[in-house]
């Protein structure tokens, strides 16, 4: 004959357990796919930046495009999950002997309050300049602003808005 009383002894604390424990876990599962969804949606936006950036410097790096300056409005979203995010970009030189005429444009996204960063390269060529500027997604002048030297044909570019 089983010991019904034994039974609930160790099956009381252990649905008592289940009862506070399933909604922690699932509280805890549900924050990573969030975290990890932001950080995709960020990172989509950043790829499309810099592929945006890097067509405007190939479209004007061309030699029968003359002189001027492009202002291109972004197609990025102005925010991600009801938060807008801040984007800077930084220019360096390739250091490999193979590559040396490139540079790298590395743009960092910020979303704002949460603090997720993510981060894009772009290679571009060595007559192209970078002027600091930060991008700000929910303006609504936000854009990319490229411009041609006529003189040595340098191509700077830069955040607009």
């Amino acid at each position: 004959m089983p010991h019904v009383t034994i039974e609930y002894v160790i099956m009381v604390p252990v649905l008592i357990l289940q009862i506070f424990l399933f909604p922690f876990a699932a509280n805890w599962l549900m924050n990573i796919w969030v975290d990890s969804r932001r950080t995709l949606a960020l990172q989509e936006a950043g790829s499309n930046l810099g592929s945006t950036l890097q067509q405007i410097y190939f479209a004007l790096n061309h030699e029968t495009i003359s002189a001027g300056t492009v202002t291109q409005k972004t197609s990025v979203p102005p925010l991600i999950e009801n938060y807008p995010y801040n984007g800077t970009a930084t220019l360096k030189a390739v250091s490999e002997s193979a590559l040396n005429s490139s540079k790298i444009l590395t743009i960092t996204l910020r979303l704002k309050t949460i603090g997720t960063i993510v981060s894009t390269s772009v290679i571009l060529g060595d007559n192209v300049q970078w002027q600091e500027s930060t991008f700000v997604s929910n303006s609504t002048n936000a854009s990319i602003i490229a411009a041609k030297n006529a003189t040595d044909g340098t191509i700077t570019l830069a955040f607009g808005g």
